[in-house]
Parts: C-alpha cells; structure tokens; sequence
C-alpha cells in the first residue's frame, strides 16, 4: 500500500500557536540536539523524506548536504503537496542556492506555516539542527496536520487515534511518543488491528522489545509500505526516545491504514444508520405487540359488557357488581396506562423517524392509534350501559324480592287464617242442634262470613303481587303462581262451602223452629224445663268469644312491627352516614383533579422556561399524582360500602365514583401525554439544533393560532398560521404539507409536527445517498457487496441484519452470494418498495 498525502489548499494554522510547537519547536541556536535524538531524527527523517522522494525516482544519503542546494527540497515539497513550485535556479553559487531554499520555505510558509529560527543560510550551510527542525516542520503540516481525531488535531489527534486503535490490547497503553513504544507492542498493535493477518498478537511478550520492534518494522516495510525509519536498538536502549522520530514512524501508519480508516468510517455511519433502524424496528414491533394485546382484551372484554342476560338472584347480581367493580379497579387500569403507553410510543416512534429522515411509520391494518381509539371508545359505551343494567337489575331484583317476602308473608298470614276453615265448613253440627244452637251458630257463620268477606282484600292483595311478580320476570314466578292458584282455589271452595252451610243452617232453623211451636205450648207448662233451656243457651251464646282471641294476636304483632320499624330506621342511618361520608371525600377529590388537569393544561401552551426544567416539573407532578392515589382508593372502599348497602343516590354530591374514576384515568393520562410531548421536543430540538428562544418563538405562534386551546390546530388555523408566517402556499402544496404534518389523516396538527415542519430543513441526519456510498466502499466500488465482506466489516449483529433483509443483486456483472446494497439503503429511508 502507498502512503497517500492529502491535499489541502487553504490553511490558516501558525505552529507557533499551538502549545506542541510553543513547547517544542522553538530553536536555541546555541544548543545541541541530544546526540541520541540527533541519530534517531537523522534516520527517521531521511526514511520519511525517502518515501516520498522516491515517487520521484530519486532519494537522499546525508540529510543535512543533499538539501544543500535547494532542488530535493524543492521537489519534496512538491511530492508531498501535489503543487508545483517555482522554477529553481539551477547555477551553482551560493546565492542559486540560497534563492532555492528560500524558494522552499516560501513554500511552507504559504500553507500557513510561520518558520521560527529557521534561515535559508543555515540550510546551505549543512547545519544540521536547522536542517532537522525544518524537515520537522514538514512532516508535521504535511503529515501530521490534517489527523483530526473528535477535534483534536495534529499531536493530540495522532495520539488519540493510537490510544483508540490500541485500547483492546494487553499490556498496551499508549501515554505519550516516546516511552509508551520502547516494548514494541503498541507498533505490532497497530498492525494486527488494522491487518491481523500480518501478526500473531497473541504470542508476543513484554519482555521481547527488540523482537517486537523489528517484526513491526519487517512487516511494516514489506507489507505495509512504510521504510524502516529507526534502529530497534535505539528506540530500546535509549532512556527516553526522541519524540518527533515516533511520532513522524507512527504518522506513516495512519495515512498507511487511511483505506482502513476510511472503511471504518463507512462501517461506522453504516452501524449508526443500522442501530437507528433496528431500535424503530423494534419500537414498531413492541407497538405491533402491544396493540394486538390490547385490541384482543377489549375485543373479549366487550362482548361481557355488551351482556344484559340478568341473573335470577340478587345475590348473583351483586356477584356480577363486584366483578364490575373488580373489572373498573384491577383489570382496567392497567389498559388505560397500555393505552396511554401505546399512543406515547407511537408519537415517540413517528418523532424519531422523522428525525432520522425515515419514512412514517404505518401500522398494520387494524392497528392504527384511531383504531384502538374507536375499539377503546366502544368498549367505555358498553361499560356505562353495563353498570346501568346493573344498577337496574339490582333495583328490580330488590323490588322483586321485597314483593317476594311481601307474598310469601301474606300468603303464610292466609294459610294460617284458613287453616282448618274448610273442615269446620264441612261440619255436620246443625243435625244435632237445637233452635237455640242453630241459631247460635247461625250468628257464628254471620260472623265468619264478614270475616271472609274482610278478607276477600286480601287474597287479592295476593293475587296482585303474584301478577306483578310475573310481570317483573321474577325467578320463582312459577312457584309463586302455583301458591297463588292453591289460594285462589282454596278461596272459591271456601265461599262455596260457606254458602252452602247458610243454607243447611237456614233449612235447620226453619225445621227447628216448627219443632219449637210444637213444644210452645209444652215450654209453658214445663217451667223447670223451660229455666233449663235458658240456662244452656246462655252458655252456648259464651262461643262469641272466639273473636276477641284474634284481636290479642293483633296487638301482639304491633310490637313486631314497632321493632322492624326501628331496625329500617337505623338502617338509614347507616346509609346516610355512608353518603355524607361519600360525598365529603368525593368533593374534595373531584375538584383536585380538575385543578390539576387545568395545571397541565397551562402549562403544555405557556411558554416556559428550559424544556428540561418542564420535563422535571412534569415528572414531579406525576409522582405527585401517584401518592394521591390512596385517596381514590379509599373512596372506591366507600362506594363499595355504599353498594353493598344498595345505595344508588347520593342527594349531598354531584360526583359519582364513576366520574372520579374517570378523571382520575384521565388525569394519570393526560400528565404521562405531556411529558412524552417534552420528551420528544427535546428530541427534536437537540437533533434540529433549535435555541431556546426559537422554540418560545414557535410556541407563541402555535398558541396563537390554536383557538380551541387545546393543544391542536385544524387545517384551517394552520393554514392562517402559515399565511402569517409568509408561507404562500397552493391548494396543491398545501395537501402536501397536510400529509405531512397529518399522516393520520386526524384533521389537527400538534405542536410537535408543528415543530417538525417549521425545522424540516435544519436536522443533520444521514441520508440513503450517504449510506450507499458507505456500503460502496465497504465493496470496493463494487455495484454489490458481499456476504463474507459484510460479515468481515460490520460487528455480527448489524451483518446479519443486512443478510436477511438485502435483495440478491440483478445487475450486471453480478455474481453468486451478490447483494444489492443500494436498493436495501434506499429502503431504509422509504425510497425504494422493499
């Protein structure tokens, strides 16, 4: 390989300025060059001034005679530059030469070089310090100048680079040019890192400096083209070497390894282009992940919204509330934060790409942020008509079984009266009777019959609730219509029953009565027997006793009810304590959350001061917001409370928990929004570029024109925007821009895509030509590249990446294995179909 100089033609550097040459290159006339470094610098600069020179068929012996005359100095320095030089003068006088020489450091200093104590004189004259120093010069701006190593330059760049190539290696550590190379190691480092097939690091010792000095310089002169230019002998036995001999023999193996250098370069920008691309492939399949989660629970989750087939009990309603309520505390809230994470992931991606200069990404069909949008909001409305049935169903359960109880008690209460009531109807009595007990039971049957006809109201009391048991759809309608019939049934026998015992009793009084007049005339005379009769019907007339037994089992039921009275009203004490007790935390909480959520507002449209300072004032409001939550929670414990307790009102507050619940969402959303918005701002601004000033600018002209004030504009305020910015835009041109400041298609632009739009130029970013031309040289120029060679210059990861996803090439002159770099970069940038 041969060294290449690169040529530069404006230059403004002073060697005086920089602290090397302050500290090096200022020359006592007086004094000698150490006589070690004097031998070192005259073999290593001739080896040096020998590799160029010989380009020109020729060399040097002796450093300080042949550049006497002037002419190989002449001819170095325009080998070296690439320039042509003034015509020398060719006589041989003194003045010829000095005039050459003069020629020369004219030269020099014309690439912005200032020679100090440097004089054509001493250069005729053989001196052979100045001589040196002057060739020193050379090799540091032809030679050394131009490293630059992350903006350090010339010695410190040199350095740099050698401290970077060597860094993995054992026992190397590269401080300085002199002691850090008397083992050799660093030299052989260099080499096996740039061409390890040349050296076998692994078998080299410490302890073997002259071993490793001269298989450097052996492999350096056959293999790399760079001269033996010291003795192994003195860079090892000499305490200290001499600086500027390293440092020149170092330099020619930077600029031998410049084609190294610059495919690692090309390797670099490639690896940088590809590690983009795989963090947004990887950003693009976790939100591909992510989405489809999501969508699949809400699409199982909705369908157990969506059914209103009602439970028969009440306590399986209440079992359905509470995995309602289970479903609105543990398993929706970490959705609404997927959700939320989702759509911060989506403008993060979409944010990077567009700083990168790679296409927008497209989600699969199904998957956009507005379709999980439309799922999410018909999952919310079967939500809210999920817990209305439920409240609903609990109401009318709780009505049903109230008429339960209500009928089975009324129904027990006429089983109880008419329990026996049809054997005594049955009765045969009145054969037996006398007049007087006929008569006698007679006005008992009166008195049976108002009592049934008393209690016709209630069996059609029954008969009601039955009916409307079946018109609410109540489980046991069926049991409850059979008991009902059973009354009913029982009711009709009863009346005739009692009919029919008026009769017969009636057909006996009258029989009874003949009877009497017949004995009329026998009871006057039979006086005794007469006393006896009013005796037994006195006692017989004691049987209207009967009735006032069941006016004491009245007021022995009044107590009963006084008692359940006083429990219904303690239980509305209860409730009551409940509600008040609701609402005090529910008023306090549902105005917090408002304040806060106007707080971000404000400040998402204020224009503030640094983005960072906003970003940590977010991220402390956030954390702010995660202590509060043991409020909400203790609120939830308190609806609990209120719903187990079958509590649907609440006269002392207007918030519901289900409004909390929503806020509170909202509000974790909203902050975790913002702070996404300033994150990707800062992205923004730190690859566009843009001051802090600018970015106020933008604000103050986004909220200008935002008029809803709602962190969006629609077509038309940015359209108004634009005008008033000076942009004069076509209905055509104008689509343009819609699409890209509204991929979507979402109608509104936000202050992050207004910001992409207004700073669309300013991002230094890499583009698909740049990457080409990197893949290029990794190819050799070659219109394909290889497996092997992809493997051979890029870590394994990123070569991978490029077998998989690289075209086979079709052009000419394609060979097996070929690869198609050029269509896979295009790609990258969404220039091309792949």
């Amino acid at each position: 390989m041969t060294t290449q100089i690169e040529t530069v033609m404006h230059y403004n550097y002073e060697y005086e300025e920089d602290e090397y040459m302050n500290q090096e290159d200022e020359w006592d006339r007086d004094l000698l060059l150490d006589p070690a470094w004097e031998k070192q610098q005259r073999k290593t600069f001739t080896a040096w001034c020998n590799s160029h020179l010989r380009k020109a068929g020729t060399q040097i012996e002796n450093i300080e005679e042949d550049f006497r005359n002037g002419l190989k100095l002449m001819l170095l320095l325009e080998v070296i530059s690439g320039e042509r030089l003034p015509k020398p003068d060719r006589g041989k006088m003194r003045f010829h030469k000095i005039a050459n020489v003069n020629k020369a450091l004219d030269f020099i200093a014309s690439k912005g070089v200032k020679l100090v104590s440097i004089g054509a004189e001493e250069i005729v004259d053989g001196n052979v310090k100045m001589t040196l120093g002057m060739i020193w010069t050379i090799i540091l701006r032809f030679a050394i100048q131009d490293i630059s190593v992350e903006e350090t330059s010339a010695k410190e760049g040199l350095l740099l680079w050698c401290q970077r190539k060597t860094a993995p290696y054992r026992n190397v550590n590269i401080q300085n040019f002199h002691l850090s190379w008397k083992d050799g190691l660093g030299l052989c480092a260099l080499i096996h890192r740039h061409r390890p097939d040349l050296i076998d690091y692994s078998k080299l010792s410490k302890d073997d400096p002259l071993g490793n000095i001269n298989l450097a310089m052996d492999v350096a002169e056959k293999h790399l083209d760079i001269p033996k230019m010291l003795d192994a002998e003195d860079i090892v036995n000499t305490p200290k070497p001499d600086e500027r001999a390293i440092m020149t023999y170092v330099s020619c193996f930077y600029h031998a390894f410049a084609g190294a250098e610059q495919a690692e370069t090309a390797a670099n920008r490639i690896c940088k282009v590809l590690a983009v691309n795989q963090e947004n492939e990887k950003m693009m399949e976790e939100y591909e992940r992510l989405a489809s989660e999501l969508l699949e629970w809400i699409r199982r989750t909705t369908p157990w919204l969506e059914n209103r087939t009602p439970e028969k009990t009440m306590v399986a309603m209440q079992k359905k509330l509470e995995d309602f309520r289970d479903y609105r505390r543990k398993h929706k809230p970490p959705k609404v934060q997927e959700k939320c994470q989702l759509e911060i992931n989506f403008n993060t991606l979409q944010t990077k790409l567009r700083i990168s200069n790679r296409p927008a990404f497209m989600p699969s069909e199904g998957k956009m942020v507005s379709d999980i949008a439309s799922a999410w909001q018909r999952l919310e409305q079967a939500e809210k008509g999920y817990e209305e049935w439920l409240l609903n169903e609990i109401r009318r359960l709780e009505r049903l079984e109230h008429l339960a109880a209500k009928f089975r008690q009324k129904a027990d209460a006429h089983d109880t009266w008419s329990y026996g009531k049809e054997q005594i109807l049955q009765q045969k009595d009145y054969e037996s009777a006398s007049l007087t007990e006929i008569r006698a039971l007679l006005r008992k049957h009166e008195a049976f019959e108002s009592d049934l006809a008393a209690h016709q109201d209630r069996v059609e009391q029954i008969a009601a609730i039955a009916q409307e048991l079946n018109e609410l759809d109540y489980h046991d309608a069926a049991g409850v219509n059979d008991r009902c019939q059973k009354i009913c049934d029982q009711w009709d026998r009863l009346g005739t029953l009692t009919q029919k015992r008026r009769e017969a009793l009636e057909r006996t009084e009258k029989l009874l009565e003949t009877i009497d007049q017949l004995h009329l005339e026998f009871s006057k005379r039979a006086a005794p027997f007469n006393n006896w009769m009013e005796g037994a019907m006195e006692d017989l007339q004691d049987m209207f006793i009967v009735h006032s037994v069941e006016e004491i089992q009245v007021k022995q039921l009044v107590p009963i009810r006084d008692q359940a009275l006083q429990e219904e009203l303690a239980r509305q004490h209860t409730n009551e304590r409940l509600r008040r007790q609701f609402a005090a935390q529910a008023n306090v909480i549902g105005p917090w959350i408002q304040t806060k959520m106007e707080e971000i507002a404000r400040s998402s449209v204020e224009i503030g001061g640094p983005l960072e300072d906003q970003m940590n004032q977010l991220k402390q409001n956030e954390q702010n917001f995660i202590n509060y939550k043991h409020n909400i929670d203790k609120l939830e414990g308190d609806h609990q409370l209120l719903q187990e307790a079958l509590v649907f009102d609440n006269k002392h507050t207007n918030y519901t928990m289900e409004h909390i619940r929503v806020g509170w969402e909202l509000l974790l959303t909203t902050i975790a929004r913002t702070i996404n918005e300033v994150a990707n701002q800062i992205l923004t601004r730190d690859a566009k570029g843009i001051t802090q000033q600018q970015m106020n600018e933008f604000r103050a002209s986004f909220n200008h024109f935002d008029r809803k004030k709602n962190g969006l504009m629609d077509h038309d305020d940015f359209r108004a925007c634009l005008i008033s910015m000076g942009y004069d835009l076509g209905e055509a041109e104008f689509a343009r821009t819609m699409a890209l400041v509204d991929p979507n298609g979402q109608g509104t632009i936000s202050f992050q895509s207004f910001i992409d739009f207004m700073t669309r130029e300013t991002a230094d970013t890499d583009t698909a030509e740049q990457v080409i031309a990197s893949f290029r040289i990794l190819a050799s120029d070659k219109p394909y590249i290889l497996a092997d060679e992809l493997l051979r210059e890029l870590p394994p990861e990123q070569a991978q990446y490029c077998i998989k996803r690289m075209p086979a090439f079709k052009g000419p002159g394609a060979v097996p294995g070929a690869l198609d770099y050029t269509s896979f970069s295009s790609a990258l940038y969404g220039e091309s179909d792949l």
